[in-house]
């Protein structure tokens, strides 16, 4: 649907002259492009776990959500260029021609976007690809009210500013996807309550300290957690009904998917919650 639609603009606007529906058409080819690496990424993320990757493959999804959100940086930066040589050298644009194709075009992407809507809520692969979609179907409009105030009032001058506002807009529903898929791959810490978790997991009446902990996404929604607690000097099979508690603790208040314990007594009782490796000056 969007290759047939990326044609459809790239001839409407080189026959009507239109920058604006130029940049809708390249962008659409993003959206295009978007679509088959967001296909390629999810069945790859399929995969189960092996030797070679004993997380699984999801983090795919995770780089060709990052791909994704950079091309459409690339492209807005591209299309603002353009449209500001635009401004000081103006062209004859044919709103007709630019109004059908642009009203055509807007109820394609919403088909489109209609079809992700759903999936796009819980993937960030996926949702990157709907923003393609979606910005595509809100650009489609801000060409048909260019086109007909080019038709009835000749302001040829509102192409290449439709333009700017479409690319500006491109690059601020972008920036965000970049920003979350680098905080993952540079395996920035999640959103946690760190200090709460402490302190639940001392509750618990065997558990002594907590340190060592660390936390980490392996796609936006599986957070990993390693720590090591300090129990009491207690028997092997009460050391596994405390990690059952804090599992459940973990799993079922902060929704952390893969847990990693190491029990102790008193090695490290006094460090902090957070790993500091102490190097020598």
């Amino acid at each position: 649907l969007n290759a047939l639609i990326t044609v459809f603009e790239f001839v409407g606007g080189i026959l009507s002259g239109s920058l604006a529906l130029l940049s809708v058409s390249f962008h659409n080819f993003g959206d295009a492009l978007s679509v088959i690496l967001s296909y390629v990424a999810h069945r790859i993320g399929q995969r189960l776990p092996n030797s070679s990757n004993t997380y699984g493959y999801r983090r795919i999804e995770i780089l060709t959500a990052l791909l994704n959100s950079a091309l459409l940086i690339g492209v807005s930066l591209f299309l603002l260029i353009e449209a500001i040589r635009r401004f000081f050298h103006p062209e004859v644009v044919a709103g007709g021609i630019m109004f059908w194709v642009a009203l055509i075009s807007f109820l394609a992407n919403s088909l489109s976007t209609l079809l992700l809507n759903r999936d796009a809520k819980h993937n960030l692969n996926i949702r990157a690809t709907y923003l393609h979609l979606l910005s595509d179907a809100l650009a489609s409009i801000g060409v048909i009210i260019s086109a007909i105030l080019i038709f009835f009032f000749k302001f040829y001058w509102i192409d290449p500013l439709m333009t700017v506002i479409v690319s500006i807009y491109i690059a601020y529903e972008a920036w965000p996807i970049i920003h979350q898929t680098l905080k993952i791959l540079m395996e920035g810490s999640p959103v946690l309550d760190y200090d709460k978790i402490k302190v639940d997991l001392l509750s618990l009446p065997e558990v002594t300290g907590v340190h060592h902990f660390h936390a980490w996404q392996i796609d936006e929604n599986q957070t990993v957690v390693s720590l090591h607690l300090n129990l009491k000097d207690i028997s092997l099979s009460q050391t596994e009904k405390i990690y059952g508690q804090v599992e459940t603790i973990l799993k079922n208040k902060y929704q952390i998917s893969h847990i990693t314990i190491q029990a102790e007594c008193n090695r490290g009782k006094d460090e902090k919650l957070f790993f500091t490796e102490n190097k020598p000056h």
